[in-house]
């Protein structure tokens, strides 16, 4: 079959690869309907050195189960099914606990044995626990919308669940990426009176506005927080929803929290040391967030899609055969594109 590979930073290619099988009696093979390229790939896409074993590249899909293991009983051949960023086997003590991303026998796509999400197939472990049926055909118009319960929608709830965000409440999300769009719908779905993205690209932010939020401010530093503490009395929002990972994020969500609120962090760390210290200590400012457990909020979530409430499939701007998605990272790498949507 074909899959995408990194071999170095900005040489991405569409290779032949063995087929997927069946190797253990958890195992499904899912033929790939739609993947996408997310921001958090474009991290080795900058970095990863020179490698004679590249790995296969991809972690959010949708796609048909053509064959499964002989213990497997919750998915069967035809179901069409979305996988969340990481498989996990839904018994253990932590998937329980909804903290599927910490599965003692989970693990990542594209590594170890496992295929990736950017191909025309791939092997999922612990299908029972991994997969959702969804009811709809693999020609559904809702494909896009539903392809974000794999990551982004489920990573921005994430974001506003841990950190409270509640009816009434007056949320910061920084970040205009996909992620932080998808912060939006989530503190909307919770019931946040006020909603301010922070984001320069007007593009995004106009997106960011459809999906409810109430006010954009396009600066950055000192400008951005006092943009944010002029909207809101002066004291900043009791809950910020930090969705880049760079420093500057942070310092920033430090800058806009209110005294005694909530930074929640889900943008994948790019630095080594957590920039707040003894001012944040003495503000009484919690630090919350983490990778999110997407296996846990899909079944939360899919309703309000299925639904037509909420339409994050928006974010997908650009769609690209599988043999081009190389240009796909391209073009989420140069900022032409939002996020980009695979099709095999």
């Amino acid at each position: 079959m074909r899959a995408t590979l990194l071999h170095q930073a900005g040489d991405v290619r569409v290779e032949d690869v063995p087929e997927p099988k069946v190797q253990q009696p958890t195992d499904a093979v899912v033929r790939i309907v739609i993947g996408c390229i997310c921001g958090s790939d474009l991290w080795p896409y900058k970095a990863q050195p020179l490698t004679d074993q590249p790995r296969q590249m991809g972690h959010e899909f949708i796609g048909v189960v053509e064959e499964t293991g002989s213990q497997v009983t919750s998915v069967k051949a035809g179901d069409l099914v979305v996988a969340p960023f990481t498989y996990s086997d839904g018994t253990c003590e932590f998937c329980r606990e909804g903290l599927h991303t910490s599965c003692v026998h989970g693990g990542q796509w594209g590594v170890n044995g496992v295929d990736g999400g950017q191909g025309q197939a791939t092997r999922v472990p612990h299908a029972d626990g991994t997969l959702v049926v969804l009811p709809v055909g693999e020609n559904s118009e809702l494909l896009p919308d539903l392809l974000t319960l794999s990551d982004v929608l489920c990573t921005g709830y994430h974001a506003a669940r841990t950190a409270g965000v509640a009816a009434g409440d007056r949320v910061t999300v920084i970040g205009d990426g996909a992620v932080g769009l998808s912060a939006v719908i989530a503190a909307k779905l919770l019931g946040a009176e006020q909603i301010i993205l922070m984001g320069r690209h007007t593009a995004r932010t106009d997106l960011g506005r459809d999906f409810g939020a109430t006010d954009v401010v396009a600066a950055r530093g000192e400008e951005g927080i006092a943009a944010v503490r002029d909207l809101t009395g002066g004291h900043g929002t009791a809950r910020v929803l930090e969705c880049v990972g760079l420093k500057e994020a942070l310092v920033q969500s430090a800058g806009v929290v209110r005294d005694g609120g909530v930074i929640s962090r889900v943008g994948a760390p790019q630095y080594a040391e957590v920039p707040l210290g003894f001012p944040e200590f003495l503000r009484n400012v919690t630090l919350t967030g983490g990778v999110a457990p997407a296996r846990a909020y899909i079944e939360d979530l899919m309703p309000h899609i299925l639904s037509g409430a909420i339409h994050p499939g928006r974010v997908f701007d650009r769609t690209v055969p599988l043999e081009d998605v190389a240009e796909g990272y391209r073009l989420m790498n140069d900022r032409e594109a939002l996020k980009v949507a695979v099709r095999p």
